[in-house]
């Protein structure tokens, strides 16, 4: 059980997380919940709306989603690319929540929508393509408050996969975040599970057949970006943690955590994510 004091442990700690913007925080959005949530409970959390829509593209497609600081001072941003296996019948809403929680947290967020398997254009490499060219057109940002020199780049499962992969060349990034990321493709598109068998629809072959493919499009087999790091869970059953090898990149394991904990705002593993990003963007 959560009790008031841990409901009001967690409003402190986001007004400390405010302290350097001296934005206001609306903590009571987002009472505490426990481990492991469902992808239902995240659909069912309120959010404010974007301050704007922002396309970076032709594509219908091609646009972010844009909360904006509610102070004068230029604010950090966060880049939130989201999952949902790479597939279309997943999309940039479920993130609304996690991208509210971060603006009251003091950051301007641009939330990520791309072409996806299922939409012309999508599956590899149109959607890896897609967030390259958002990260190409961060002036278009330039009307609004924000720091672009105090940059984060954060994806979620699928998202974490395209996150690693389009920020390697991203040098003005302080921090590239997988949020319980697909980090080895190859590996776990030999799995079974529903997201798992939806990485041969993303690369339209299987690792069998086209193992080169499946390396061009790993994160495990590049360079990436030096600030990458990643937060996952030790109870997640969509991504698992050990489809990748653990000294890849530097890794926080959550115990107890599940998949979606990392995209509510009232899970112990958004904690841990906003206090990873304010130390990040500190450096």
């Amino acid at each position: 059980m959560i009790d008031n004091s841990s409901h009001w442990i967690l409003k402190l700690y986001l007004c400390i997380a405010m302290a350097f913007t001296g934005q206001a925080v609306v903590a009571q959005s987002f009472l505490p919940v426990e481990n492991n949530v469902t992808f239902d409970q995240v659909l069912a959390l309120p959010s404010e709306e974007p301050d704007a829509t922002i396309a970076y593209g032709d594509s219908a497609s091609q646009y972010g989603l844009l909360w904006t600081p509610k102070t004068d001072s230029n604010a950090p941003l966060v880049i939130l690319i989201h999952g949902g296996c790479w597939l279309n019948s997943f999309d940039v809403n479920h993130s609304r929540p996690l991208a509210t929680a971060l603006n009251q947290a003091g950051f301007a967020v641009w939330s990520l929508e791309y072409r996806r398997t299922g939409d012309p254009g999508g599956g590899w490499p149109g959607t890896l393509e897609d967030i390259e060219l958002a990260l190409s057109r961060l002036d278009l940002l330039s009307p609004y408050a924000i720091d672009t020199s105090q940059i984060a780049v954060a994806g979620h499962s699928a998202g974490g996969h395209l996150a690693l992969m389009a920020s390697r060349d991203l040098t003005q990034a302080k921090a590239v975040i997988g949020l319980a990321a697909i980090v080895d493709i190859e590996s776990y598109s030999r799995g079974t599970n529903s997201c798992q068998i939806a990485g041969p629809a993303f690369l339209g072959v299987s690792a069998e057949d086209a193992p080169g493919k499946y390396a061009q499009a790993n994160p495990a087999k590049h360079a990436l970006n030096p600030a990458s790091l990643l937060l996952h869970g030790d109870n997640d059953e969509i991504v698992p943690l050990n489809h990748f090898k653990q000294d890849l990149l530097p890794l926080s394991v959550l115990a107890s955590a599940g998949h979606f904990d990392w995209i509510h705002p009232g899970t112990r593993a958004f904690r841990l994510f906003l206090e990873t990003l304010k130390s990040q963007l500190a450096r």
